[in-house]
């Protein structure tokens, strides 16, 4: 099933990418456009894809409430390139397995998405696109994941779930754009990441068949 979705996006991920383009349509206003630097640390994320109830859907994390900048928010699973990581794919699958409980063996990955500076923590994040053949079972690290989110990909591609929020950062108040399906708030740098994604499978939707 979804053999067809599958190809096609493997084929355009060797194609050139949106990038940029696709990030600024979901950054949020007050967004600091600075370039990664030599202390930047670099981080992998998975762009989960699987069938459930046949239907693809793509796998989210709300992060755990912490003192740090990402406190509570929606985001693919991953995090930070440790030393024993052999490339950035490594650290997405690994990161993923210990936040979701995957199996990395599992997850057949079609390619990466244009890597994400995120000033407010210095990390250049890479985004990683991988499929597991069935709905996996999922398993939360409940130190780092507060709840495991199950998004329809047809949900995220829908446009009346595309719309704007007012943030509070300090003393300052700002719209954003958000991807809010099953009235969850997508945004940030996750919504940059999304928005790329979301291109890619827009660009040609009727191949694709989602």
């Amino acid at each position: 099933m979804f053999t067809d979705f599958f190809e096609n996006l493997k084929n355009e991920l060797k194609k050139d990418l949106p990038g940029e383009k696709a990030h600024v349509k979901m950054a949020p206003g007050i967004r600091d456009y600075f370039k990664p630097n030599t202390k930047s640390r670099k981080a992998g994320v998975l762009i989960l894809i699987y069938p459930k109830n046949q239907e693809l859907h793509v796998a989210f994390i709300r992060r755990t409430e912490y003192n740090g900048p990402h406190s509570g928010q929606i985001s693919f699973p991953g995090g930070k390139t440790e030393k024993e990581d052999f490339d950035i794919i490594q650290t997405a699958l690994r990161e993923s397995h210990e936040e979701i409980g995957i199996d990395p063996k599992k997850v057949k990955i079609f390619g990466e998405l244009t890597p994400l500076h995120i000033p407010v923590s210095n990390f250049l994040v890479y985004p990683i696109i991988g499929r597991y053949e069935n709905t996996p079972k999922f398993i939360a690290d409940p130190t780092e994941v507060k709840e495991i989110l199950e998004i329809k990909l047809k949900d995220l591609l829908d446009p009346t779930y595309c719309t704007t929020k007012e943030f509070n950062y300090g003393d300052i108040s700002f719209l954003a754009p958000i991807y809010n399906p099953n009235n969850v708030t997508i945004w940030g740098a996750t919504a940059m990441i999304l928005s790329e994604f979301l291109e890619i499978v827009k660009k040609n939707r009727s191949k694709f068949l989602v």
